[in-house]
């Protein structure tokens, strides 16, 4: 299944936050620290570099990532040019009131204490924008939910004499090109439920989790792993949680409701410190894909390309 997601109102704030980029100094990209390149927005760099503009990426979630993949994708973006990643928790205001000084240092002409410091949060649905800008301020300004893309607007806000701040609605991307990062984006809640099977997301969560966190399963539910796929760890998270449902058949574990068990304990950081994503994980899904296609192009060539026909062997010929 290919999880595609795109709210009629984002093509109106892809406008606004294109027109609003153009007078901003830095941008400060908010990203899922759990899946850093599966939640950046592929048209929020197109923008930034067709207006030349640094970026202060922030790895938000941070406490319900784990370190080692964190630390992992922080040297990744620091070898950008342009850009600085930094691992934060949105929700903690001193972590947040680092920010407006690493803008500075990305945008030094605008330290003369005479042009103010534009700054523009972006990023997807759900991943703490608007927590961000909470706690910049020290109070509630804009509004925060458990559902994804509650901002419908831009709000901006005088963080002092010489520094101003947009919050932009969350973001996404017409075509999710990856269809790993389109599960990985329901699994943390960034797409909304009515684009996705919850079964689906939760099966595909605990696949990865069973190849790269063996043990968070077990321990969470005292489920025997061993021999198991995801579908079979969501069904036996159904029995070890009660979750049934009675049919023709008779009484039958309750996919759906056991996948929003799964689902919500990740979400909460329930399961551990888990990232779903590391550097060299997304270079070799990458590599692999495109090996795919190429393999996938070969095939389609080998199959259209005409058959050789036989010489035509002439009447008088035995």
């Amino acid at each position: 299944m290919s999880i595609q997601w795109f709210p009629g109102h984002m093509t109106s704030a892809r406008r606004k936050a294109a027109e609003t980029l153009a007078l901003t100094d830095v941008v400060i990209e908010v990203l899922d620290a759990r899946l850093p390149e599966a939640s950046s927005n592929p048209l929020i760099r197109e923008l930034r570099l067709a207006r030349q503009r640094p970026c202060l990426k922030l790895l938000n979630k941070a406490d319900l990532a784990d370190p080692a993949a964190t630390r992992a994708w922080i040297a990744h973006y620091d070898a950008q040019p342009g850009v600085k990643a930094v691992a934060i928790s949105c929700k903690k205001s001193a972590e947040a009131a680092r920010v407006p000084a690493l803008c500075k240092a990305l945008a030094p002409h605008r330290n003369d204490g005479v042009k103010p410091l534009r700054m523009l949060i972006m990023g997807i649905p759900n991943v703490g924008k608007s927590t961000l800008m909470n706690a910049l301020l020290g109070r509630r300004v804009a509004a925060v939910g458990d559902e994804p893309a509650v901002t419908k607007s831009q709000m901006r806000i005088d963080l002092g004499p010489t520094m101003s701040i947009t919050d932009t609605p969350g973001l996404m991307w017409p075509k999710i090109e990856h269809d790993s990062d389109g599960f990985m984006l329901a699994a943390s809640h960034a797409i909304g439920r009515n684009a996705v099977i919850d079964s689906e997301v939760a099966a595909f969560l605990a696949d990865l989790l069973l190849a790269r966190y063996p043990t968070a399963i077990a321990q969470r539910y005292g489920i025997d792993t061993r021999e198991m796929d995801g579908v079979g760890v969501v069904a036996a998270v159904a029995r070890k949680r009660g979750c049934i449902v009675k049919s023709r058949r008779g009484v039958e574990p309750d996919l759906e409701k056991a996948a929003m068990i799964l689902l919500t304990d990740y979400r909460d950081g329930r399961l551990g410190r888990i990232s779903l994503e590391t550097p060299a994980s997304r270079a070799a899904m990458l590599a692999g894909e495109k090996t795919a296609a190429a393999d996938s192009a070969l095939q389609h060539e080998a199959t259209a390309a005409p058959r050789a026909r036989p010489p035509r062997r002439d009447a008088g010929t035995p």
